[in-house]
């Protein structure tokens, strides 16, 4: 007997529940794609038409054009304080890398509480972004602080660390130096994967151990080497918490970083316009490092998959 229409529909879906499975996933993000809209791409996209314009944050806006770029490659002020941030960029990122690599070739031996460095070393890059852990850095280099209470300990003269010029800059670099501990990871994993037998054929050849180090290590860990040298740059080009509070740009703008110029045109001299192109320079200025970084890749970092 031939089925009723009524039976070949029953149990199908309707074309709501239809809709709903064919959605589900969409509907997932969906919280995270309104955030994205609303709090990533609108303000990125808003900022760079805004850098055309002389937008004030009370005055709205009255001219349109490149005057902001022009008084940006033209200001001394502005341009002293863009080689201040290629310079503490070019001293925190290889003394970090170097600390990072050096503390986890260390951890990487079987050695007793080798946990608890591990731990103790990781600790300082989740503390190292906070505004408590800047303001016990500025006590420890102020003028009667810790640092200096130690060096007159064993007859030295303790500096003004902060308040002269040629330390200051040095000073707010080690701090982001002294926050190698994810850096760190990322090397302690790395050189877990370089395969024994190297080590072993290189022993058995008469390689040094410092041999070894450069002619295995390093190259098997250079994908590492190139991820964090690339994510660290991007850090160091956006670095503000440091010379914000401890010493607010000075002195005498020697740590005045180009974030933190950024950030005194926007929100004290309300000049919105200016900031944002301002932001667009530097966003631009990581880009192109990011791309020198990426296009050079091919000439030292070692993928065990390529085929020679």
């Amino acid at each position: 007997m031939a089925n009723k229409p009524s039976d070949t529909l029953q149990g199908r879906p309707g074309k709501f529940t239809l809709f709903y499975r064919r959605n589900l996933g969409f509907l997932f993000i969906l919280l995270w794609l309104v955030g994205f809209l609303v709090f990533r791409l609108y303000p990125f996209l808003s900022s760079l038409v805004y850098s055309f314009s002389n937008f004030h944050l009370f005055n709205g806006i009255q001219q349109w054009g490149l005057m902001n770029y022009q008084e940006i490659f033209s200001d001394k002020k502005i341009m002293n304080s863009l080689g201040i941030t290629f310079k503490y960029s070019f001293i925190t990122v290889p003394l970090k890398l170097a600390f990072a690599l050096f503390i986890a070739y260390i951890l990487n031996y079987k050695i007793k509480g080798v946990n608890f460095f591990r731990t103790a070393y990781y600790i300082p890059s989740i503390l190292g972004g906070s505004v408590a852990i800047a303001v016990l850095w500025k006590a420890l280099f102020r003028d009667q602080g810790l640092v200096n209470a130690i060096i007159r300990i064993f007859g030295g003269e303790g500096a003004n660390w902060l308040a002269d010029p040629k330390y200051a800059l040095f000073i707010i670099s080690l701090l982001r130096v002294w926050q190698f501990g994810s850096a760190m990871v990322l090397f302690l994993a790395a050189l877990k994967g370089v395969p024994a037998d190297l080590y072993e054929a290189a022993t058995i050849d008469g390689a040094s151990k410092i041999r070894q180090f450069w002619s295995i290590t390093v190259p098997m860990i250079t994908p590492i080497i190139f991820y964090n040298l690339v994510t660290q740059l991007c850090q160091a080009f956006q670095e503000f918490n440091g010379p914000f509070i401890i010493t607010q740009g000075g002195p005498r703008n020697a740590t005045t970083l180009f974030s933190l110029l950024i950030y005194n045109r926007a929100f004290k001299s309300y000049e919105m316009g200016m900031a944002s192109a301002m932001a667009w320079v530097l966003f631009v200025i990581v880009m192109v490092l990011s791309l020198i970084a990426f296009m050079s890749q091919k000439y030292w970092v070692y993928y065990g998959d390529e085929k020679g």
